[in-house]
């Protein structure tokens, strides 16, 4: 995954967990792209003290990561959504074109792509 993607989820999905000053510093480094300099004057603060709020935080982040995992189960429940549609659609294409004879087969696969979305992933 893409570091800018992972950044975004980690704070999208733990920011709230991290200080009011932590949050603000993370957003404006990485949701405003505001430099180091321009955050460290906003806040009345060293670039270095701009530099280890973001370092502190990124931390803290992938720790909450490591004990919850919430991004790696929405990532596999993404990939088993993706598989869902591409079913469905497979569903409506023998419908379209075969009848119904088929169509057990792919209701079934989908059942079991549910049923990991909502229990293993």
């Amino acid at each position: 995954m893409e570091d800018a993607v992972r950044k975004a989820l980690m704070y999208d999905f733990y920011g709230p967990l991290l200080t009011a000053r932590q949050q603000d510093i993370y957003e404006m480094y990485y949701g405003q792209d505001m430099s180091l300099g321009e955050i460290a004057e906003q806040l009345e603060i060293s670039r270095q003290a701009v530099w280890d709020n973001l370092k502190r935080s990124a931390v803290i982040l992938d720790e909450y990561e490591q004990k919850l995992g919430l991004i790696a189960r929405h990532m596999a429940q993404q990939a088993l959504l993706t598989q869902v549609e591409s079913c469905l659609s497979e569903l409506k294409r023998l419908i379209e074109t075969q009848g119904a004879a088929d169509l057990v087969h792919v209701i079934r696969e989908i059942e079991q792509l549910l049923h990991r979305i909502r229990f293993d992933a």
